[in-house]
C-alpha cells in the first residue's frame, strides 16, 4: 500500500504546489501525494509557469488547507517552509520533516520584470526537485 505524503507550507500557493507536481511526476507510482497550507492563497501563476517549463501541469491544482484533508491519514508530512514548520498541526501517526526552501514570491517582491522573477522561481524549483528525487533518503533519517 501507498504511503501518504503532504507538503505543507503558509499559502498552499507555490513551494507545496511545485512538490507535489515533482512528486507526482517522480515517484507517484510509490507514494500519494498531497499538498496543503496553513492558509488558502490561490495558486501562483509563477509556480504554474515553471512547472510548466519542465512538462509538469500543476495548474489544475487547487490551494487546500490542512482542515481539508482531514479525512487522509499521513504518514509523511513535509513543511516547506519554517512558518509551516513552526504552525504545524498534529497529524496522528505522521513523521513531521522539515525542508525548508525560499519563497518566491516574497524574494521577488517589488520586481516587475519575468526575467528577474522567473530565475528565482526556477532555483527553488529545481532544489524542490532534488528533494523529491532523494525523499526516500529523508524519509529514511527521520525514523
Amino acid at each position: 500500500m501507498k504511503k501518504n505524503v503532504l507538503f505543507l507550507c503558509t499559502g498552499n500557493s507555490c513551494r507545496s504546489q511545485m512538490a507535489e507536481g515533482w512528486g507526482k511526476y517522480l515517484k507517484g507510482d510509490v507514494f500519494n501525494f498531497y499538498s496543503a497550507g496553513t492558509k488558502k492563497h490561490g495558486l501562483n501563476p509563477n509556480a504554474v509557469k515553471v512547472m510548466q517549463e519542465v512538462g509538469i501541469d500543476i495548474s489544475g491544482h487547487e490551494s487546500n488547507t490542512t482542515d481539508e484533508l482531514n479525512d487522509v491519514k499521513m504518514d509523511f508530512v513535509f513543511t516547506v517552509c519554517s512558518d509551516a514548520h513552526e504552525n504545524c498541526p498534529y497529524f496522528p501517526g505522521g513523521k513531521i520533516i522539515h525542508v525548508g526552501f525560499d519563497d518566491p514570491p516574497r524574494l521577488t517582491q517589488g520586481l516587475s520584470e519575468e526575467e528577474q522573477i522567473l530565475p528565482v522561481y526556477r532555483r527553488v524549483r529545481d532544489e524542490i526537485k532534488e528533494m523529491i528525487t532523494n525523499i526516500e533518503k529523508l524519509m529514511d533519517e527521520k525514523k
